[in-house]
């Protein structure tokens, strides 16, 4: 993606942002209270944004763009810094899962990053060491963005494989933890959407070291994500993708059928709760 015209690689991201709203909003004689109101977000929250100080949602930058009739220049510019956000390595999958019609994961950590809360990828993202909080904020926007997949006219099936441990693993502590397993629920209500829970109890030790994704796409070979401790890996190489489809079968017939996960996610929530 190339970047939107004027935008200088030498400004932090935010800061180019929160510059180019403030300078638009400044031309179309608008107070950033008056701004506030037609948006309806809060004047404190916009305030913050043109200060560079906290990362846009994409219903921010399109409202904005909207009321101070930019020609999608705001909305350019947000997409340009969160995929920006998002590891060299990684970009190329963020074009297989926008293609994808059908999405099968396993993650035994964490929560997918497609079904994550906004709090709950904050708190996961912040464990990279060495990262700054303005490098926390553009991954969390890049990973929001990608839930847009959801909203889209035709959205992709997901059908996500989890450990019984990432409902009670207590990551951003338990009222992250309580929002984000309420999300599970919300997301189950979509008949797009599936998850099934491999329970602790049988000490299942298939898949253990990492977390992957299967891409169907169509008129295409599966494409597969794998996880590991630096980064991920992507690639369609037949023996890759099999020893994956081997390794999600598995845990899927390990996996509870989806009425028996509803329960265990609605019992993690009591505990949360």
């Amino acid at each position: 993606m190339s970047a939107p015209l004027g935008f200088d690689p030498n400004v932090k991201p935010l800061v180019f942002f929160g510059t180019e709203l403030s300078n638009r909003r400044r031309r179309a004689h608008l107070s950033q209270e008056r701004l506030a109101e037609i948006t309806q977000f809060s004047r404190s929250l916009l305030s913050f944004i043109e200060r560079g100080e906290r990362t846009p949602s994409r219903n921010f930058a399109q409202r904005c763009d909207d009321a101070l009739e930019a020609g999608g220049e705001l909305v350019r510019l947000w997409e340009h810094i969160t995929r920006d956000a998002s590891p060299q390595w990684f970009r190329g999958w963020l074009d297989v899962e926008q293609k994808a019609h059908t999405l099968h994961t396993w993650q035994p950590l964490v929560v997918p990053g497609l079904l994550q809360t906004e709090e709950y990828a904050r708190a996961v993202i912040r464990g990279e060491p060495g990262i700054t909080e303005e490098q926390v904020e553009r991954a969390v926007a890049a990973r929001m963005e990608r839930q847009e997949i959801f909203t889209r006219a035709a959205p992709p099936l997901l059908r996500a494989i989890v450990d019984e441990g990432v409902l009670h693993r207590p990551i951003g502590g338990g009222e992250v933890m309580r929002r984000q397993v309420e999300r599970l629920v919300e997301a189950i209500e979509s008949p797009r959407i599936g998850v099934q829970v491999v329970p602790l109890a049988l000490g299942v030790t298939t898949g253990i070291l990492g977390g992957f994704v299967i891409a169907q796409l169509p008129g295409s070979t599966d494409t597969v994500y794998i996880d590991s401790a630096t980064d991920g890996h992507v690639t369609n190489r037949p023996e890759d993708v099999e020893a994956i489809h081997s390794r999600y079968d598995t845990l899927r017939a390990e996996a509870q059928p989806q009425p028996a996960s509803i329960t265990l996610i609605r019992e993690a929530e009591k505990l949360w709760t």
